[in-house]
């Protein structure tokens, strides 16, 4: 082993500590700016004078672009240089954060309409939806290219986490970056920046693998967000021993998995849409100041739920039926209480449980559906989760805050009452 602290290699891999670092950090700032963006929208928009609904609505085709090219470039990062798709991801987060920020800036400031600030929002933010994608995947498999098969699953798994804490990080930092002038959307701009300190390290230390063999491989992962913890479907693509055609979700073996996953991440993703709307309402809060407090709720959620996947699953050791159907059951019950909730307590309390239960349920379906398949469709049925992961953040939204406009408690109970037919449905066809 070489001496220096940059050139000790991680166990199992030819990358040194400070590789995989920059491999990290491309990940997690990515995830930690698009929940601190989270956080400090539903204000915004409030700010501004625009619909609730069409806050939400302003998120939907980022997301599907990232459904429908993040496959395209998890096959892109085989055949092209992994360092140069992970910087092309960084960068496309980079231009869409900044030009989303100034849209916003102009919008808060009465330069443009409020109709007009959500539009070139909407187009903006479809920068990353169609280029940020590329990131997970390019880091995942240049690490791959790098590790022994031995330990390639538990070195993705490390990359991967870096998901989960990005959505910690967020909402806990972005009420720090509201600054004088550009206001509430001062987070774009922040991890704008940080990504081109990322964008630069990544640039001078990180070797480029453009020449080199293309052994490992990349997988595609879910839009980033609050709702989209690891789960292990692009770690078991990623260490899939061969490609294969594209399994269906229909095939018999995985339908009612995955079923369960779009039912319960419909749920989760309809709730956290609203969720920052119904703490202002809630509480009462003034559109400025107010990213605070969900940043706080939002935050508690996020620990929630990594507590969930780290802590209580591995403890618990729990099958993929029992993870869905007693997840889906702590679900609902948090969602009641975030329902009934008056004060900022009860907000977190109920968020927090809401979290622990969909901790359960998406690495419940994950599992359920890997197990249903032999080892050499591991590759395939990861693209089919993923793709379930990603679909609830296109039509969610949308429904989730149409019901909103018309009553504030309608989209969780609406939640509440699909996971309570998931349980009952459940009982009968999982197996």
């Amino acid at each position: 082993m070489a001496r220096g602290t940059g050139q000790r290699k991680v166990g199992g891999s030819a990358v040194t500590p400070l590789q995989f670092g920059l491999l990290f950090s491309a990940m997690l700032v990515a995830a930690a700016g698009n929940t601190a963006l989270q956080s400090v929208m539903p204000a915004i928009g409030r700010e501004i004078g625009i619909a609730d609904f069409w806050v939400a609505i302003a998120y939907t085709w980022s997301a599907v672009l990232w459904v429908l090219l993040a496959p395209f470039w998890a096959r892109q990062s085989d055949h092209h240089g992994r360092k140069a798709l992970t910087l092309l991801g960084l960068l496309g987060f980079i231009v869409s954060m900044t030009l989303c920020g100034l849209a916003l800036v102009a919008g808060m400031h009465g330069w443009i309409g409020g109709a007009l600030t959500f539009l070139l929002f909407g187009l903006f933010r479809a920068i990353y939806g169609g280029l940020g994608c590329a990131t997970p995947s390019a880091t995942q498999a240049y690490l791959a290219s790098k590790t022994r098969r031995t330990a390639r699953t538990s070195a993705l798994s490390a990359l991967s986490s870096s998901f989960g804490l990005g959505t910690v990080i967020g909402p806990a930092l972005a009420p720090l970056f509201v600054l004088p002038f550009v206001g509430l959307p001062g987070p774009l701009f922040a991890f704008a920046l940080i990504a081109v300190g990322v964008s630069g390290a990544i640039l001078i230390w990180l070797p480029d693998d453009a020449a080199e063999p293309r052994e490992g491989r990349g997988a595609a992962m879910s839009y980033p967000s609050l709702a989209s913890m690891v789960t292990g479907a692009s770690v078991k693509a990623a260490t899939s021993p061969t490609r294969q055609d594209r399994l269906r979700w229909r095939d018999p073996r995985i339908r009612n998995w995955i079923l369960a996953g779009v039912a319960s991440g419909h749920a989760q993703a309809g709730g956290l849409t609203c969720l920052g709307f119904f703490i202002i309402d809630q509480l009462q809060l003034q559109p400025n100041g107010a990213e605070t407090s969900i940043a706080i709720v939002m935050m508690a959620g996020a620990a929630a739920t990594l507590a969930a996947q780290w802590g209580l699953i591995p403890r618990l050791a729990m099958g993929p039926r029992p993870l869905i159907l007693w997840g889906s059951a702590i679900a609902a019950a948090g969602l009641l209480v975030t329902m009934f909730a008056s004060d900022l307590y009860g907000l977190v309390l109920g968020f927090s449980i809401t979290s622990i239960g969909f901790g359960f349920t998406r690495p419940g379906f994950t599992a359920g559906a890997s197990l249903a398949v032999p080892l050499g469709e591991q590759g395939a049925v990861a693209g089919v989760i993923t793709s379930a992961n990603g679909i609830s953040y296109v039509a969610a939204p949308t429904i989730a805050m149409a019901m909103y406009g018309i009553d504030t408690h309608l989209p969780f109970g609406a939640a509440t009452v699909l996971l309570l037919v998931l349980i009952v449905w459940g009982r009968k066809r999982l197996a």
